[in-house]
């Protein structure tokens, strides 16, 4: 976590690769949270609720389909077995999370097909990677966490590194020292702001409680109290969720 809030992150040479290697680079991609470039067949996608979404509900399962080998390059993943233990050991102290696209097939029976996986402190999310085994279950994920994101009052979306898939999401590539200026601001307010509240936000009554005390401070949701949020202004403008997060996107693409 040290690593992430000073601007670093690791990687690994391949899958069974026992040492793990920190990268600084010197650009980096982000997604601004109000540039997200929402396609119409996307926008229709949302609508029709091809997918059902859901947060931290499959972590682990997210994280091997990630770590799969493409189809494309058929390459080595760089989330090696050592990576992939520290950060399910994140996502069980609540720093690491998950979003899951899902589909039913003819038997009644929930598949995963896509999703995402990162880590989130303070107002800010580091992406790590996404997955999708049908069209478009990966770029739903991302319409879904940059929601989320905006909900829960973050204001970086870290990619990484800029791909053309990503660029065509609205990703933009800035240098190493202004993201690590924008990341300094994000924790900076965050700590002005918030008295620990964060993706530690429980659920139910009391879940609820946190989340309405936080949203009167001004403070960071996180990303799942982000998301649970989100889920409860759909149902209150009687809207389906897609529907609802798209016409949200729509707004600001």
């Amino acid at each position: 976590m040290l690593a992430y809030r000073s601007g670093i992150f690791p990687m690994a040479d391949h899958r069974d690769d026992p040492e793990i290697f920190w990268v600084e680079p010197r650009r980096r991609a982000i997604l601004p949270l109000n540039g997200f470039h929402l396609s119409r067949s996307l926008a229709r996608t949302l609508r029709r609720e091809r997918f059902s979404v859901t947060c931290n509900a499959a972590f682990a399962g997210v994280m091997d389909a990630c770590a799969a080998p493409r189809r494309d390059d058929g390459g080595e993943s760089w989330i090696s077995h050592r990576i992939a233990a520290s950060y399910q050991r994140l996502h069980e102290l609540g720093y690491a999370h998950s979003l899951e696209c899902w589909q039913t097939d003819g038997t009644g029976k929930r598949r995963l097909v896509g999703g995402l996986y990162g880590v989130g402190f303070d107002r800010v999310f580091c992406g790590e990677s996404m997955f999708s085994r049908v069209p478009d279950a990966s770029k739903v994920a991302l319409a879904w966490l940059i929601a989320a994101l905006r909900r829960a009052g973050a204001e970086l979306l870290d990619c990484q590194f800029i791909t053309d898939h990503l660029a065509s999401l609205g990703a933009v590539e800035i240098s190493q020292r202004r993201y690590v200026a924008l990341l300094r601001a994000a924790q900076r307010r965050y700590s002005e702001d918030s008295a620990g509240l964060g993706d530690g936000l429980g659920e139910g009554a009391a879940g609820a409680e946190a989340i309405a005390e936080a949203e009167a401070e001004g403070a960071a949701l996180g990303l799942p109290a982000g998301f649970a949020a989100l889920l409860e202004d759909a149902a209150a403008a009687s809207s389906s969720p897609g529907n609802f997060i798209a016409q949200s996107l729509t707004q600001t693409s």
